[in-house]
């Protein structure tokens, strides 16, 4: 029987960077589409996953037999301050429903997405897979921080109790095409790029919110895309896997809105509005794992690529520019569930 794989969340950032790599890479190759498979990128209008009765509703139609997801309700620093308990209320049960749903109908394998924000607040740089639970996550994003770490351990529960093969990853800031652009509670780049972009049509400053001196890695959907796709093929350990550039690959934000402005070619005041939180300052991520896993699996012993930072966010504004109409740019609403990512 051939392979299904449902991915939740499968109209968002990360989802759409799955379907892209799959139809640009060479068929049968280690991150192009192969015979055999069938994807299902499912979108929140075709079921509520804080619903267990919706969750079910949408296995039994396509009955996958491998799940990537990537479903959760998200938003940058801000609306992780403003909704700490919806955060926290609606993750659980969207990952609840996922994985039991999944367990209960024998779906063979689930790569779940965490992210940074699991780790402990002032835990010793850098963040490994091994040091999720060594203390509290910072306050900040507690609601949506402890959601992600309950999959996790849901996970090792799982593979204890009934040898299921489920996993997860752990991406460091994502950005690329396809992102929510919301000016209030998207992530940091998306939201930068929607204010540079009003900056220039109106002809008024393009204003950053805080001192832009934090640092952090950004990876681009792509990318990120490409480690999904391997994990899901190619790793079948219960340990999650830190999906990220280089812990010295890190940018600060000041240096995120100067290749914005440059993108733009945007011309007017560039301001920082300091009254605004910065977060943690520097949360450097190890990808060690990662490569020496990616590594080891390949045939030929082939390095991962990145692509460059100023790259990918070049054709990110471009994208932006083209699709100003369509692309998502309005406030994620309580009722809405979307592509996971990190903030």
């Amino acid at each position: 029987m051939p392979d299904v794989i449902l991915v939740t969340g499968g109209h968002g950032l990360v989802g759409k960077a799955i379907e892209h790599v799959l139809v640009t890479e060479a068929p049968n190759t280690r991150y192009g589409r192969r015979d055999g498979e069938t994807w299902v990128f499912a979108s929140s209008k075709e079921g509520d996953l804080r619903n267990e009765a919706e969750t079910k509703a949408l296995f039994a139609k396509y009955k996958p037999t491998h799940v990537i997801h990537l479903a959760a309700l998200v938003g940058g620093l801000f609306m992780n301050m403003k909704q700490k308990l919806s955060m926290l209320r609606d993750n659980i049960n969207i990952n609840n429903n996922v994985l039991h749903t999944s367990y209960e109908t024998g779906v063979e394998k689930v790569v779940s997405c965490l992210s940074t924000c699991v780790f402990p607040d002032g835990i010793t740089p850098p963040l490994r897979e091994d040091k999720i639970h060594l203390g509290p996550p910072h306050d900040s994003n507690f609601g949506y921080a402890y959601a992600k770490r309950l999959v996790d351990i849901a996970n090792h529960a799982y593979r204890e109790q009934f040898n299921c093969n489920f996993t997860a990853a752990i991406p460091t800031n994502i950005y690329g095409t396809h992102d929510n652009f919301d000016l209030e509670d998207s992530h940091v780049i998306p939201g930068l790029i929607h204010k540079c972009y009003l900056a220039k049509k109106n002809g008024t400053p393009f204003v950053v919110a805080g001192t832009g001196k934090p640092l952090r890695q950004f990876v681009f959907s792509y990318d990120l895309a490409k480690m999904f796709i391997w994990q899901l093929r190619e790793y079948d350990d219960v340990e999650p896997i830190i999906f990220s550039v280089g812990e010295n690959e890190d940018v600060s934000i000041g240096y995120v809105a100067e290749q914005i402005v440059k993108a733009f070619d945007f011309k007017g005041e560039v301001k920082f509005d300091t009254s605004k939180s910065d977060g943690q300052f520097r949360k450097p991520a190890s990808n060690e794992k990662l490569l020496r896993l990616v590594r080891e699996t390949s045939k030929d012993q082939e390095e991962f690529q990145f692509t460059p930072f100023e790259q990918g966010l070049n054709e990110t504004v471009q994208w932006f520019n083209d699709n100003y109409e369509t692309a998502r740019r309005g406030q994620v609403k309580r009722g809405q569930v979307v592509t996971s990512a990190t903030a």
